[in-house]
């Protein structure tokens, strides 16, 4: 049997068990693309010579006042767009992550809506809030924005984005998961954004309404916030996709990266689409300058024509992630989920573009190291609900949480039940073992705890770390 036939045969099962959810002939013919691929035997590889490092790019700080001027022009031609699938099943949720609180008692989607409220009156312009939803985080999501009856606006507030069913690793025919059916579907990754904002009827409501530029952001990075310069830029330059990127730092090697084809062309590299023999040329940081961010902008109208042109479907470079099927469960049965990232077209727009940004436009949460740093006094919330760096300090202190014990939400609120401790005036801040905090507890400089006992250790109430911590 040839590779096609056994791939059709083989992909039945997967469009009936599809079909029987409810979903749509695109999204069942771009979750085939995929398969048929997989099955071919494609890892999604990006070699070297195909990503060469990029040497130079436009600058946010060398942006103008003509291109603020721009911008706040274009605002009302412009929406915000925040990819809101995201569980947090690494950090042990059950829910939508951006109903995490991460600031007092406001989550994700609290400080979002905030945001565009107070950019709303500053600006006076209209600009919408939309929202890509999950399967998994769509009913979750509506009813947390019941409260904000003032977000009111003439388009729709979220669209959700299509499911793919999980895949056996070991037989490549559909996982099957009778304790929770649930756990057989996954999102297609965020590369999904492009398929559903067709299938959705979302690009077509955008563009009647007269809106031709939107800014699209991880739901989890409350650094990303619309700037009216990097709007200008986009709008006076006329470019169809622009990529915010910063500086890679020690921290970021395992992350992806920006690079260039040999013909010019900036693509995009994800970790999981490196070979494993170029692991170390991947992760040198002085090669490969400038990672991803996430923050991207589109020009609508380019975005439908070239969807048009291509069937509706753009071949976004496949992404094979292995995973447990249970994420709850990491000795339960391996399965492939095929997802796509929404950076990668930007190798499929001529013309397209690259920004290096500065940091503070890029703070997400990706694990509970993360979320203790945007808990603690290292940030504080603006006027405009942007998480900024205390006066003291220039950047955040590096957390190390040992995953054996910090790794979960749960775990997290446990061991710290009163809140996190005083980071302002850490350099650094590691801890292996369980470990308990009490109340006011403060760092200190460079503080590492090694507790290796067999029962808990306790910091008291009101202790101060240093670096002669227990």
């Amino acid at each position: 049997m040839n590779t096609t036939s056994e791939s059709s045969e083989r992909f039945a099962a997967f469009a009936a068990k599809m079909q029987q959810a409810g979903l749509s002939d695109l999204a069942i013919q771009f979750f085939q693309h995929y398969y048929d691929q997989l099955v071919a035997g494609a890892t999604g590889f990006i070699d070297s010579m195909s990503a060469g490092p990029v040497e130079s790019l436009p600058d946010y700080d060398q942006l103008s006042a003509e291109q603020v001027t721009a911008g706040e022009a274009a605002l009302a031609r412009t929406i915000v767009l925040k990819l809101n699938g995201g569980m947090g099943t690494s950090m042990g949720m059950d829910g939508p992550k951006s109903l995490l609180p991460v600031k007092a008692d406001l989550t994700f989607l609290d400080i979002i809506v905030h945001q565009i409220l107070h950019l709303r009156q500053t600006t006076g312009v209209r600009l919408p809030l939309v929202l890509m939803n999950s399967f998994v985080t769509h009913a979750a999501t509506l009813a947390a924005l019941e409260q904000y009856q003032e977000l009111a606006q003439e388009v729709p507030l979220t669209f959700v984005q299509s499911e793919n069913p999980k895949i056996w690793v070991e037989t490549l025919e559909p996982a099957a998961w009778p304790a929770d059916p649930s756990k057989e579907w996954c999102p297609p990754g965020h590369g999904d954004i492009y398929a559903s904002l067709i299938t959705s009827g979302m690009l077509h409501t955008l563009l009647d309404a007269g809106y031709e530029y939107a800014f699209v952001s991880n739901a989890d990075n409350l650094g990303a916030v619309l700037d009216p310069a990097i709007l200008g830029y986009f709008a006076q330059e006329k470019l169809p996709f622009l990529m915010e990127v910063a500086d890679r730092t020690p921290a970021d090697r395992k992350g992806g990266h920006l690079g260039q084809r040999p013909d010019g062309q900036l693509i995009l590299r994800e970790s999981s689409q490196c070979p494993p023999h170029e692991i170390e040329l991947f992760q040198d940081i002085q090669r490969y300058r400038y990672f991803n961010t996430n923050n991207l902008w589109l020009h609508l109208p380019s975005l439908q024509r070239l969807l048009a042109a291509q069937d509706n479907l753009l071949d976004l470079p496949l992404i094979r992630n292995e995973k447990p099927i249970d994420p709850t469960q990491l000795d339960s049965p391996r399965v492939y989920q095929l997802e796509t990232a929404m950076g990668s077209a930007l190798a499929l727009f001529r013309g397209a573009q690259a920004m290096r940004v500065p940091r503070n436009r890029f703070i997400p949460v990706k694990k509970t190291n993360d979320l203790l740093l945007l808990w603690s006094d290292v940030y504080e919330l603006d006027e405009a609900y942007l998480p900024r760096l205390a006066s003291t300090r220039n950047e955040p202190p590096l957390v190390n949480l040992e995953d054996r014990y910090y790794a979960l939400i749960s775990d997290l609120r446990l061991r710290f039940a009163h809140g996190a401790p005083s980071l302002v005036a850490a350099s650094s801040f590691r801890v292996s073992g369980d470990v308990h905090f009490g109340r006011n507890v403060a760092v200190c400089g460079d503080v590492c705890i090694d507790h290796r006992g067999p029962e808990p250790l306790y910091i008291p109430d009101d202790t101060q770390l240093t670096e002669a911590a227990p």
